[in-house]
């Protein structure tokens, strides 16, 4: 994780399990971590508050650490979170989707529409994911097209069924 649009310049706990983070690149977010620290074990110590409240920047801005080297949080994976509570689309959901769909980068920048170098910026973080492309993905998804060839309408369930049969 190299991109400094991810490292960490302030964090600051506020209010029951939320932080506020600052970027390198000057972006703010705010993230709340209760659905996170309430379903994971390897997060429970952070239900106590007073080690909740003691959250810092980690080694070179990489992460919030709480207890250094044996509880913390990457800066790429709050910021993913920062960006999905704020009404964004984050950065991980490409990574998902090309992982899904096994589609190579210059295949997946092809079928939607955009140049490989844009794919990159956004799956990267490095660009916001406009809703038209991450819609386009599901779209993709939703029919699978072959060729040039592209459906006159979106598949019903039992179309759905067919086109992406159980193994």
């Amino acid at each position: 994780m190299s991109k400094e649009h991810f490292r960490l310049t302030a964090v600051e706990a506020f209010n029951e399990y939320q932080l506020r983070l600052t970027y390198a690149d000057g972006q703010r977010f705010e993230v709340d971590l209760t659905a996170l620290i309430s379903s994971s074990a390897f997060l429970a110590p952070l239900k106590d508050i007073s080690l909740f409240t003691q959250a810092k920047v980690g080694f070179a801005g990489r992460s919030v650490d709480w207890i250094e080297d044996d509880l913390d949080l990457g800066s790429d994976n709050l910021r993913h979170l920062g960006v999905e509570q704020a009404g964004g689309i984050g950065h991980e959901r490409l990574w998902i989707w090309l992982h899904e769909t096994g589609l190579t980068l210059e295949q997946a920048a092809a079928e939607l529409g955009i140049s490989r170098r844009m794919l990159i910026y956004y799956r990267d973080g490095e660009k916001p994911i406009p809703r038209s492309i991450w819609l386009a993905c599901l779209g993709w998804e939703a029919v699978r097209p072959k060729g040039l060839d592209l459906p006159m309408h979106i598949p019903s369930a039992v179309e759905y069924a067919e086109l992406h049969p159980c193994t």
